[in-house]
């Protein structure tokens, strides 16, 4: 299986020493324990977007001594001056296959952070992005923010997370922030977007991609059948004790084995153009 969202680090300052920081062994260890084959690493570089950073130098660094189990992705603060060209160095130089995690506290389209898009269609970096109503990345009811974007990029591929992102899963979403439970309502935003535009993907990970899976069954069974060839899982952890409860949901689904091996592992390989059981590109990594 691949997890297309984790991070390790100390990522977590304000609840230490109850949630300790997690290494890119201990990572690895928790990896072979939960029958993860491959994880993408996702820095966290903007002062919105964790109670910690990321750097992309130390997701380089632990992708260099696990490269048979890693995979690297860049991120950088859309207000830092030398974005751009921070992209540039990263993908050129140090192999990163993607952008992301994308959390800050911009609007999802504000024109810096519609800079950064540009950079990744230029390089044809998938990007993992967070939407959360009223702080990361903020969008408004009925996602309009991400249609204009997926509309003007069409050649990145977005990855979707957060709890403002998966509570478009329903059709009576207000907008409001936080993770709405019971039965989902026919015509959410999600599914739109889906049938109109190929470059959106959905990540499962954390407590919000789980809520939206599990919040209504009867929902979700019909949702997997229509996206599970642009599902992604994920996993977000963080820490070391960190609850993955995507896992036994995937392990548990009651859909077919070639459902299950598309969303666990199959997904990810075409959206990261990489071989069978290897990290290793199928072509170039800059690709789209």
């Amino acid at each position: 299986m691949i997890d297309i969202h984790a991070h390790f680090g100390n990522l977590c300052r304000e609840r230490y020493p109850a949630r300790p920081p997690l290494s890119p062994h201990q990572l690895v260890d928790r990896m072979n324990r939960e029958g993860l084959d491959i994880a993408v690493l996702l820095p966290l570089e903007s002062p919105e977007g964790s109670w910690g950073y990321l750097l992309t130098e130390e997701v380089v660094q632990a992708r260099n001594l696990y490269p048979e189990r890693f995979i690297a992705f860049c991120c950088v603060d859309p207000r830092y001056p030398l974005a751009g060209q921070f992209i540039d160095y990263y993908v050129t130089n140090h192999d990163c296959r993607g952008f992301g995690e994308h959390v800050n506290g911009l609007a999802f389209d504000d024109p810096l952070n519609l800079a950064l898009y540009a950079k990744c269609e230029e390089h044809g970096l998938p990007l993992v992005f967070e939407i959360s109503k009223t702080q990361y990345c903020h969008d408004d009811a009925g996602l309009p923010r991400l249609e204009r974007c997926l509309r003007e990029f069409p050649h990145v591929q977005w990855c979707g997370h957060g709890p403002g992102f998966w509570a478009a899963i329903s059709g009576d979403d207000d907008g409001k922030p936080g993770y709405p439970k019971g039965k989902v309502t026919p015509g959410g935003a999600i599914d739109r977007l889906m049938e109109r535009y190929d470059n959106l993907w959905l990540d499962l990970s954390a407590g919000s991609g789980y809520n939206a899976m599990t919040r209504d069954p009867d929902f979700t069974y019909g949702f997997v059948l229509r996206h599970w060839r642009k599902m992604l899982l994920g996993t977000d952890i963080v820490s070391v004790n960190d609850r993955l409860r995507i896992l036994p949901w995937l392990r548990e689904m009651p859909v077919s084995d070639q459902i299950r091996a598309a969303i666990g592992d199959g997904n990810a390989r075409r959206l990261l153009r990489i071989r069978p059981d290897s990290t290793e590109p199928l072509a170039s990594a800059h690709q789209a």
